[in-house]
């Protein structure tokens, strides 16, 4: 189960919305092996498409870095869908390299009356899609 605080949902939600028609990507930092996400960094997407999204190289080794040096790890990577549901696809399942992580999509496809507005959280472990409940708090 994915607990993440009111305020860092509306950060992803609005991530989300303001690069679309563009996917949006980041990663929720926390304390290693906290299962905690705290520090939102909102990401590049380098592939600027509709359809794709991939960490910009130099600022996701930088953030690692960073994560390293802080003894934190990314707690959620998210990324949002523009035009389909918020269900991972062959390419978010070949990227998920983070056992521990959570995997959040979001779907946009709402903004342009596709569909109904989805945020849905999964583990990717090993090809493996599992979804899981979020629950959303004020503060930890």
């Amino acid at each position: 189960m994915l607990t993440l605080t009111q305020a860092l949902y509306d950060r992803i939600v609005a991530h989300a919305r303001e690069d679309h028609p563009d996917e949006a990507c980041g990663i929720i930092a926390g304390p290693e092996g906290s299962d905690r996400p705290e520090r939102y960094v909102r990401m590049l997407n380098a592939e600027r498409s509709p359809t794709f999204y991939k960490f910009d190289d130099t600022e996701h080794k930088r953030l690692h870095d960073e994560m390293w040096d802080r003894d934190e790890e990314a707690i959620v990577v998210y990324h949002s869908h523009t035009a389909t549901e918020a269900y991972p696809s062959r390419t978010d399942i070949s990227y998920a390299n983070e056992p521990q992580a959570h995997y959040v999509i979001v779907s946009t496809a709402d903004t342009d009356g596709f569909g109904d507005f989805q945020f849905r959280s999964y583990r990717i472990v090993e090809g493996v899609v599992t979804e899981e409940e979020i629950t959303v708090v004020e503060a930890y």
